[in-house]
């Protein structure tokens, strides 16, 4: 209606209705929703690919639940108090950081679950592969590295853009970070090791998009070519090796 105002529902099907524009509505207007929404189906997908057994199916499926269940109610938080208080307000700010860190709360809970289900299933692969690879000398990584910083500083020079060290194309710190995650992996062969620097080379390319010095898309490339020369190095030595 014009006046904003709905009443309310005469039966249990016109609620259900109503329950359902709500996950609608979370789902059109809130991106972090649609995110979950997205995670959530191809985490599922994968849990059916690995035939998960069922006591760990079900605990996944409630975490993912509860996760969803967080984002809707910090939504309706955020509803609820933007009517009432339209200005700023401390105390509306704090209703909103409260909802937030439950979301925050739900969302470490998922993370350990997902943590203690699948990794054993992704261990076992990862070591395999790894391990395929020959052990390789640390200099290599160096070698990597530093045609990795020359072809930063080539491209930097070619698109005229930015400085070695500070923004153009492509983003040299997210180029040397998955350098050195590339290094790392293959040096290491430890899947354990393999993600933690994964996470420290996304967490260094991510600060570098917060602080608007990078686009996404020199982020992207420079990763890409960190992790591209990097591996191509270590190919072409494990080939003069055979």
């Amino acid at each position: 209606m014009d006046n904003g105002e709905v009443r309310k529902p005469r039966n249990w099907f016109e609620s259900l209705n109503y329950a359902i524009e709500g996950v609608i509505y979370a789902f059109k207007t809130q991106r972090h929703i649609r995110y979950h929404y997205v995670i959530a189906a191809a985490a599922l997908f994968l849990s059916l690919f690995l035939e998960l057994p069922m006591v760990e199916f079900v605990l996944f499926v409630m975490s993912v639940l509860i996760l969803l269940f967080a984002e809707m109610m910090n939504t309706a938080v955020e509803e609820a108090v933007n009517l009432v208080e339209e200005k700023y307000h401390v105390r509306a700010k704090n209703a909103k950081d409260v909802s937030a860190g439950a979301v925050l709360i739900a969302s470490v809970g998922v993370a350990i679950m997902v943590y203690m289900i699948f990794t054993k299933y992704i261990y076992d692969p990862m070591s395999l592969a790894l391990r395929e690879a020959r052990m390789l000398s640390g200099h290599i990584a160096i070698i990597s590295l530093l045609l990795v910083l020359i072809a930063v500083v080539v491209f930097k020079a070619l698109y005229g853009k930015g400085t070695p060290l500070h923004g153009g194309m492509p983003s040299g710190h997210s180029a040397v970070a998955f350098s050195l995650f590339t290094s790392i992996s293959l040096l290491t062969l430890n899947p354990l090791v393999v993600i933690l620097s994964f996470a420290l080379a996304a967490m260094v390319s991510h600060s570098r998009l917060l602080g608007g010095i990078h686009t996404r898309l020199e982020i992207f490339l420079g990763g890409l070519l960190g992790f591209g020369l990097t591996l191509l190095v270590f190919r072409i030595f494990f080939m003069t090796l055979k």
